[in-house]
């Protein structure tokens, strides 16, 4: 299903960094102590934030805290205006949060009650409706709750499935909101249009881990930042994602089907597994060329050794094996992290690897390459101008599906 509202088709998928209008809407709940750092995650990100309180969740979370950080008084059921409030908020949100959201407002929502502000905004909006439920796991589990939120889910409105774990009656089961971090990650993926949706796309990055006894290994650089990157931007816009990631990888994954590897090894094994449901795979990792001869069981001392002798041999090229045994339709993605001769060098890899696109980069630029949040990458396709895109991988991986797509 594609969630989108004709705001969102004007400003299409455009840099989530740039100013969203966001309706947060607090109900009674304990999961409400949250939403404070909610609202401060939402004003680092540039975005503005109006906030619709009913009157239980002021016990919960402070009206005045949640002013303070949104730099805007906070809506209630009492002392507005004669300016119809729930009508100019819809008017004005990009997208209407509710979060978080207890079984009774849930059962509203779904009735198509307008019994205070929030449920009226709701009933009067137009845009995206992102509901995240949190209550006791019994309430959630209820005939009553799960035939609310099929209801909900038919109309469009996404429904977040809560997580498991300690719930704060002493229960342990599902009924948890998710964090605020997870819960902007949601946000920015209901601002998207989804135009990759039903697509399954695979993911590899980070670097892998050539392993030359149990404490020494071979590796490089990367932490795999771009690849998360892409993979992150392909779920903002409806994709099913699996992320193939190296050990050196340590961005937040939420939202993905994370795979962790170790070697190339590994990990031709695992694209392997996605040859044939994947309709895009991403080689974003930088994969080791070469792996040692002979592995040692036991560490390698150094005692009565004035130097070593390693061998090596070649790893298998993912890239080139996925490219030979690709499928009409399938895109296959490559990267080049180069240091001379960029785009040369990436054009050859891209034809001798049966590639559609590659991604170059030098990597020894400054912001540009490993580690780093920044970017500057040439993509280059077998028919069409190349591009080069520079800034925040976030927002060049956003303009590479935009190109590819």
């Amino acid at each position: 299903m594609q969630y989108h509202s004709p705001n969102q088709m004007q400003n299409q998928n455009r840099p989530l960094k740039q100013p969203h209008r966001i309706l947060l809407g607090i109900t009674g709940g304990i999961a409400a102590y949250k939403i404070p750092a909610l609202v401060r995650l939402i004003m680092k990100a540039g975005s503005e934030c109006e906030v619709i309180m009913t009157d239980s969740s002021a016990k919960f979370a402070a009206p005045m805290a949640i002013e303070t950080l949104s730099g805007r008084k906070v809506w209630t059921d009492s002392g507005f205006d004669h300016t119809i409030p729930h009508i100019r908020l819809t008017q004005w949100a990009e997208v209407i949060v509710i979060a978080p959201c207890s079984a009774n407002t849930l059962a509203k929502i779904a009735h198509g009650m307008a019994d205070n502000l929030l449920t009226s905004a709701v009933l009067a909006s137009s845009c995206p409706v992102l509901v995240f439920p949190a209550m006791n796991e019994r309430m959630y589990s209820s005939p009553a709750t799960q035939s609310n939120i099929k209801t909900l889910r038919e109309r469009g409105i996404m429904v977040i499935e809560p997580e498991s774990g300690a719930l704060a009656c002493g229960d342990d089961g599902k009924g948890r909101m998710p964090e605020p971090n997870e819960i902007m990650h949601e946000i920015f993926r209901a601002l998207c249009v989804h135009d990759m949706a039903g697509k399954n796309v695979t993911v590899t990055a980070g670097a892998t881990h050539e392993y030359l006894d149990p404490v020494r290994y071979i590796s490089n650089p990367s932490s795999g930042k771009m690849g998360v990157a892409m993979a992150r931007s392909a779920w903002y816009r409806g994709a099913n994602v699996r992320l193939i990631a190296g050990e050196s990888v340590s961005a937040d994954m939420y939202g993905f089907d994370v795979v962790r590897i170790v070697s190339a090894d590994d990990m031709l094994r695992e694209v392997m597994a996605d040859i044939e449901r994947a309709d895009y795979i991403v080689k974003a990792a930088a994969v080791g060329d070469y792996r040692a001869k002979e592995y040692h069981e036991r560490k390698i001392k150094r005692e009565g050794r004035d130097a070593i002798t390693l061998e090596l041999v070649r790893n298998p090229d993912i890239a080139a094996e996925v490219g030979k045994l690709k499928r009409e339709g399938q895109v296959l993605i490559g990267f080049a992290a180069e240091t001379d001769n960029v785009a040369g060098n990436a054009r050859e890899k891209l034809l001798r690897k049966n590639l559609d696109y590659i991604l170059a980069n030098d990597v020894t630029a400054e912001g540009s390459g490993f580690g780093v949040d920044t970017n500057t990458l040439r993509l280059i396709s077998r028919d069409k101008p190349e591009e080069i895109f520079s800034g925040l991988k976030e927002d060049i991986a956003f303009q590479v599906w935009d190109h590819v797509i």
